[in-house]
Parts: structure tokens; sequence; C-alpha cells
């Protein structure tokens, strides 16, 4: 693919992602509950990591282009572990795992400001390749979206509903993206490269859409319950 080809799809990936935090905002503010910040650091995180990568593909020659590198790494795994956290706690209790999630919420928070410093201020010790730690970060963010998948799916099924496949269909889009991406850096596969963009920008476009729809369209209901979970949907 053309280089700046490549920079347009992390440039429409950022915008898409940018989008849904305005629309991901919603629960927070209205449920006014914490654990629902991460769905909108969440997508914040993801957008900003497509920003990063389209930094490194337009400035080859830039001083701090393999530091960008590495934050593009960090900052996208923080995404899927942020929505993650989110929705492993969302059909839990507030009142009794609000200790658990500030927990995790805070080292989430402290692991992102020290790889960030990592980045900039390599330690003593001889860093991973950048090429073997980002198989190692693809693998660990398909593990989180196939356990997203998986989450939303049983959701779905609870009350099934047309609309709400869509959510799980989102994040499985947006797993096998990640996964073809392992599979381009293992073998060099040019379909995996190609094959990966696509389906993250139908990812994304398929959940802005859902989006949307679940906080301004004429059935609204159904759709937030599967972004947020039957409790969240039903404190509204």
């Amino acid at each position: 693919m053309h280089v700046l080809t490549l920079i347009l799809a992390e440039a429409v990936s950022a915008i898409l992602c940018f989008a849904l935090v305005r629309f991901m905002m919603k629960p927070y503010e209205v449920l006014g509950e914490s654990r629902y910040i991460g769905l909108p650091l969440g997508f914040g995180f993801l957008g900003t990591s497509y920003i990063f990568m389209g930094l490194a593909l337009y400035f080859e020659s830039f001083p701090f282009i393999e530091e960008i590198k590495w934050l593009q790494l960090f900052t996208q795994a923080y995404a899927f572990a942020f929505l993650a956290t989110t929705y492993y706690f969302s059909k839990k209790p507030y009142d009794r795992t609000r200790l658990w999630w500030n927990i995790a919420y805070a080292g989430l928070a402290f692991a992102t400001v020290i790889s960030y410093l990592i980045a900039f201020e390599p330690p003593m010790f001889e860093l991973p390749s950048y090429k073997t730690v980002d198989e190692y970060f693809r693998l660990f963010n398909t593990i989180c979206l196939t356990y997203i998948t998986v989450h939303t799916l049983r959701s779905h099924t609870s009350q099934p509903d047309p609309k709400t496949i869509w959510i799980p269909l989102s994040y499985l889009l947006l797993g096998f993206s990640q996964y073809s991406l392992l599979i381009w850096s293992l073998d060099s596969s040019f379909s995996a490269f190609v094959g990966a963009h696509l389906l993250r920008l139908t990812s994304l476009l398929v959940f802005l859409f859902v989006a949307y729809q679940a906080f301004y369209g004429t059935r609204a209901a159904p759709l937030a319950e599967g972004i947020l979970d039957e409790e969240a949907s039903s404190q509204r």
C-alpha cells in the first residue's frame, strides 16, 4: 500500500475514534459512574494511537520517530485494556466493585505513565526489538478484543435484538484486524496487511453507526443495552 494511503487510513481511523469518544461520554455523563469513563478513554487512546502511527509514517526521518512508534504500541494496548476492564466491571454491582475498579483504573494510569517514560527515557537494560514487542502487543490486543466480543455477544444472546448483534460484530472485526497485523508481522503477508486496515475501518464505521443509533436513534434502548450492558441501561 502506498504511504499516503496508509496515512489517510490512520487519519480516518483517528477521526472515527474521536467521534466515538463523543458518544461514549454519554453513559458517563448520564450515570455519573466512574467505571464508564473507560469507554471514552479507550476510544480516545485508540484514536491517539492512530495519530502516532500516521505521524511515524509521514515523518520517516524525524529524530523521535522510534519513540513515536513505541508510543503507538503502548497507547493502542492501553486503549483495549481500558475497554476490556470497563466491560468486565459493567455487569457487576457498582457499589461492591467501585474500589476494585478504582484500583484497576489507577493501575492502568500508572502503567501508562511508566511506559511513556520508558519510550522517551529508556532504562539501563536493553529493551527487546520493536518488532518482537509489536507481536506481543498485537496478541494482547487480540485477547482483549476476544474477551469484549464474547462479553457483548453474551449480552446480545441474553436479550436478543436484531440490531445489537452489530456490537459484538464490530469488536470481532477489530479483533480480526489485530490478528491480521500479527500475521503480517510474522510472515509479511500483503493481503493480511491490507485486510487489517479494511477490517479496522469497517469495524469503526459500524460501531459509529451503532453508537449513533444507540443514543440518538428511535430504538436507542436495546442498542444502548448492548453497548453498556443491561445494568447500565436500566439505570438511565
